[in-house]
């Protein structure tokens, strides 16, 4: 596909899909969805891929939300159908297998914010704002925000910012877990390259375990996630990589993973 309103390129096994919109603020369109959908795809079944970064054209936004152009001619069968197409998107890229991570460079509001909190870490610059003004428009989120938000900040913080429909700036979204780290707005992307190479320099197999480790043992009693881990655990002695990483350590080198 030949991206309209997306940016995509690959270096050093580091992919960055930037929404580039910048007139609109880089907001969602249909076309848009669409596009980053396909841009998922790719970036999950590519194997230079190791780590994806979500960015927004500009200084001003990473994504401001839905286009409330087209999102307003919604009734309600329609916004359940709109609800459900934006919450399989986030799903998967939840769900891709590689890490991802969102390079926060201005508002973050409604959908924008949603895609933040379904990717794997988010970093961002100062001025970032954090928000789902959603509640301020008489609707709620629909792309997972009343689920993904609690999850990663607790009941009580997530209740204030969906009910209150007001963003919270870097320094909040630092404090309560949501964001990993704060660059400087002048080498935000930069700096968040040489974040993701922290990842990318592991092995495919084993980063994709360890998050389905966590992303599914999130749902269960500790029980029930231990056993997963353990199975998971099992499936690493099978690959190279493991076997690699052992004699690196006794060979007091740095491993060279091959993803196999």
């Amino acid at each position: 596909m030949d991206y309209e309103n997306l940016l995509y390129e690959t270096a050093d096994r580091v992919t960055t899909i930037t929404i580039n919109r910048p007139k609109s603020l880089n907001t969602l369109s249909y076309k848009t969805l669409d596009e980053l959908r396909d841009a998922f795809t790719r970036a999950q079944t590519d194997p230079e891929t190791k780590v994806l970064l979500i960015t927004g054209a500009g200084r001003k936004a990473f994504i401001a939300g839905m286009d409330i152009n087209e999102l307003s001619l919604c009734e309600p069968i329609s916004g359940k159908e709109v609800a459900q197409r934006g919450q399989a998107l986030f799903g998967f890229l939840e769900q891709l297998g590689k890490p991802t991570i969102a390079v926060v460079n201005g508002f973050a509001l409604g959908g924008g914010m949603e895609i933040v909190l379904a990717c794997t870490m988010r970093v961002a610059a100062p001025n970032a704002k954090f928000g789902l003004p959603e509640v301020g428009l008489g609707i709620i989120p629909g792309y997972g925000g009343t689920q993904r938000l609690p999850r990663l900040v607790g009941k009580g913080r997530a209740m204030e910012i969906i009910l209150s429909a007001e963003a919270i700036d870097a320094e909040e979204a630092y404090r309560i877990g949501l964001v990993n780290k704060i660059f400087p707005g002048e080498s935000l992307l930069e700096d968040a390259r040489r974040f993701a190479q922290r990842f990318a320099q592991k092995g495919a197999i084993t980063l994709r375990l360890a998050m389905e480790a966590v992303n599914q043992g999130l749902d269960l009693p500790l029980e029930r996630g231990l056993e997963l881990e353990a199975s998971l655990a099992g499936l690493t002695w099978a690959t190279e990589d493991t076997r690699e990483g052992m004699r690196a350590f006794r060979e007091k080198r740095k491993p060279v993973f091959t993803d196999k």
